[in-house]
């Protein structure tokens, strides 16, 4: 199948070979399905409004249409109309604020259906998150909570076989194969995770520096530990000599 650098199913998505990413996805039901509904309504709205205030053919737009990067004048280019720097400013603004209610309603759940955070659970899906590391994609930081996982890592723009390399096949291996350790270990059938995910492009490095802080210290500011180095599903490159 043909990939898309956008894709969508209730959240709409941007995928880019040589991208980094910052990645929340959670256990089936963990957020309501209303909640997801009305975040995506008012999303796909603006979405619809940029397309329109800007020409899709365009390569600058192109390059800079991700649905998380703030509008900002590039070198060697003009900044864009005053109507889509609004459009794509107010998209910027209310992604990140529904990022951070999704965010809480997770770490609210302190009882889940199915408790990631056991020992078990999070050596999969740790082990899961580790496989495609130095072969697809360049591993960052990642948390395990008791309901959902947050992951920042940059893909390679090509596999060994020259093929690119895109987030979406990325995600639904790691999502699969996690997904089918689990339900063994829980003795049960059926859907695992929630099939949507919040992946937000990385613009730069102080972004990826913050979404590192924010995914290594999930535990802590959950207030179940002191340090996120107590917490046994995180996980940062810069503290470690390798992932294992």
């Amino acid at each position: 199948m043909e990939k898309k650098e956008f894709y969508k199913h209730n959240l709409p998505h941007f995928q880019q070979p040589g991208q980094a990413y910052f990645i929340t996805w959670s256990l089936k039901d963990a957020v309501p399905k209303k909640a997801l509904i009305r975040y995506t309504r008012k999303l796909e709205l603006l979405k619809s409004q940029i397309a329109g205030a800007a020409n899709s053919d365009s390569p600058d737009f192109k390059k800079r249409g991700s649905e998380t990067a703030p509008p900002k004048k590039e070198r060697g280019s003009e900044t864009a109309p005053p109507e889509l720097q609004k459009l794509k400013m107010e998209y910027y603004t209310l992604r990140k604020k529904y990022i951070k209610a999704y965010d809480d309603l997770l770490d609210a759940d302190r009882n889940p259906h199915i408790n990631l955070s056991k020992p078990e659970h999070t050596k999969a899906i740790i082990e899961t998150l580790k496989f495609w590391d130095g072969v697809k994609l360049e591993n960052y930081a990642f948390c395990v909570m008791s309901n959902h996982v947050h992951w920042v890592f940059s893909v390679f723009e090509k596999d060994k076989n020259g093929e690119p390399v895109y987030l979406q096949d990325i995600l639904y291996s790691v999502k699969r194969f996690s997904a089918s350790r689990i339900n063994v270990l829980e003795n049960r059938k059926g859907e695992l995770w929630q099939k949507e995910s919040f992946d937000t492009t990385i613009r730069d490095e102080k972004h990826l520096v913050s979404t590192i802080e924010y995914t290594l210290n999930n535990p802590v500011s959950a207030g179940i530990v002191k340090e996120w180095k107590d917490w046994p599903g995180s996980w940062g490159a810069a503290n470690s000599d390798s992932p294992d």
